[in-house]
C-alpha cells in the first residue's frame, strides 16, 4: 500500500500513538484534555497525505529541499502553523513541540513499513515525499511559536514599560517638590539631586523600551509634523543634557535655514538620543560638536566626538536594538539599554531621512544626519 493511502487509512491509530506521546510532555500536558492534546494532528496527516499525491519534477523536489520549492501546501501550513500557536499557549516549549514531529515522523514510517510485505522503488520516493511534508508543517509550527513567543515577550514588556512610568513619576514629582520647598543642605541635598538625575535616567530608558515594543509589535513610529526650527531644537537639547551633565559644554553651529515640518518631540528625541551617545563614548565631554547646515531640500545635521572609534565589525549592527558598545559588556557603568540609536534611526525612518556614521581614531566620530524639509 502507498504511504498516503496508508496515513489516510490509519490516520485514527497513527493520532493515538500522537495523543500518547503528547500526554507524556510535563508539565504542560498534565491538565490538557484529548481534543487538546490531539490538537491538529489529523488535519496535518490528511494534508500531507494529499501533498504526496500531487505532481512533483525532479527539479521541483530539489528546490523543495532547499526551501526554495514550489507554493506550498496552504491547508498543511494553515495546520502547522495553529498547532505552533496553540501548543505555545498551553505551555509547550519549542523543543517539546518540535518532539511531537519528529515522534509523528518515527511513528508512521514504523507502521507502514511494518505493513509492506514487498517494497519497491516507488514507496521510497513515498517515504521522500512524506518527510518533506512534515518539515513543511514543522517549519510552518516552529515559526508560528517564535512569532508568539516573541509577540508575548513584547506585550510583556510593553505592560512592564507603561506600569514603570507611575512610580516614577511619583518619584520625579516627590524630588522636584523637595527640591523646591524644602531647604535641603549639603548630603539630602546632594542625595536629592542624585534621585531626581537616577528618575530622568529612568524615565528615558522606559520610553526608549515602549518605543522598541511599538516597532517590533509592527507598528510605525508615530509621527505629527508641524513648522519648526532645528536649531531651537538642538539649543534645548543641549541644554537639557548640560543640567543632567553640569560638566559638559557641547557647542553648536548654525548655518543657513533650518526651519521645516517635523515632529519636534521626536526630533527631541534624536538630538538627545544622538548628544547622550556622544557624552557617554567621547573621551572629553566638553568637545562635542553640533553643525545644523540648511540645504536647498533639506537640513543636515551633524554629532562629533573624539573617544575610542567604533569597531569596523560593529558599525552595521550600531542601529540594532538592544546592541551595548565593547565597554559596557566589559561592565562599565551605563544607563542605557542599548536601544538610543535604535530610536534615533527609527525617528530619522519616520521623517524619511537618512543617517550615517563615520568613526577612526584620527578624526573621532560622526553622525550625520540628513531630513527633508517637509515629510
Amino acid at each position: 500500500m502507498r504511504l498516503s493511502e496508508f496515513i489516510r487509512q490509519h490516520v485514527d491509530r497513527i493520532v493515538d500513538e500522537w495523543e500518547q506521546f503528547a500526554r507524556t510532555i510535563a508539565p504542560a500536558a498534565e491538565y490538557m484534555d484529548q481534543a487538546a492534546l490531539r490538537d491538529h494532528a489529523k488535519a496535518i496527516l490528511l494534508a500531507a497525505a494529499r501533498d504526496m499525491t500531487t505532481a512533483q519534477t525532479a527539479s521541483e523536489q530539489l528546490a523543495k529541499a532547499k526551501g526554495e520549492g514550489p507554493e506550498k501546501t496552504p491547508s498543511l501550513d494553515e495546520a502547522g502553523a495553529s498547532h505552533g500557536e496553540l501548543r505555545h499557549t498551553v505551555g509547550f516549549d519549542l523543543v517539546q513541540m518540535t518532539s511531537e514531529f519528529r515522534h509523528l515522523r518515527a511513528c508512521v514510517i514504523r507502521l507502514w513499513v511494518d505493513s509492506l510485505d514487498a517494497p519497491d522503488i516507488a514507496y521510497f520516493q513515498d517515504m521522500i515525499r512524506f518527510n518533506e511534508a512534515i518539515d513543511e508543517a514543522l517549519a510552518e509550527s516552529t515559526e508560528a511559536y517564535a512569532e508568539q513567543v516573541n509577540r508575548s515577550r513584547d506585550i510583556f514588556l510593553a505592560i512592564l514599560g507603561h506600569d514603570l512610568r507611575a512610580p516614577l513619576q511619583a518619584v520625579s514629582m516627590s524630588t522636584e517638590m523637595l527640591l523646591r520647598k524644602a531647604a535641603l543642605e549639603g548630603d539630602a541635598l546632594t542625595c536629592a539631586i542624585h534621585i531626581q538625575r537616577g528618575a530622568r535616567h529612568m524615565a528615558v530608558m522606559v520610553s526608549d523600551l515602549l518605543e522598541l515594543v511599538r516597532s517590533r509589535l509592527g507598528k510605525r513610529l508615530p509621527i505629527e509634523p508641524a513648522p519648526m526650527d532645528l536649531a531651537e531644537a538642538a539649543r534645548e537639547a543641549i541644554a537639557q543634557a548640560c543640567a543632567a551633565h553640569p560638566q559638559c559644554d557641547p557647542t553648536l553651529s548654525v548655518e543657513g535655514d533650518t526651519r521645516g515640518v517635523w515632529d519636534g518631540r521626536r526630533l527631541a528625541q534624536m538630538l538627545q538620543n544622538l548628544i547622550g551617545n556622544a557624552l557617554q563614548h567621547g573621551s572629553n565631554h566638553s568637545v562635542i560638536k553640533l553643525t545644523l547646515r540648511g540645504e536647498t531640500d533639506s537640513v543636515r545635521l551633524t554629532v562629533h566626538n573624539d573617544g575610542a572609534p567604533i569597531p569596523p565589525e560593529a558599525i552595521g549592527t550600531i542601529f540594532d536594538p538592544l546592541v551595548r558598545s565593547a565597554d559596557e559588556e566589559l561592565g562599565a557603568p551605563s544607563t542605557s539599554l542599548g536601544l538610543g540609536l535604535f530610536i534615533v534611526k527609527e525617528v530619522v525612518d519616520a521623517h524619511q531621512g537618512t543617517i550615517e556614521v563615520s568613526s577612526n581614531e584620527a578624526e573621532g566620530t560622526l553622525f550625520s544626519v540628513v531630513l527633508p524639509r517637509k515629510v
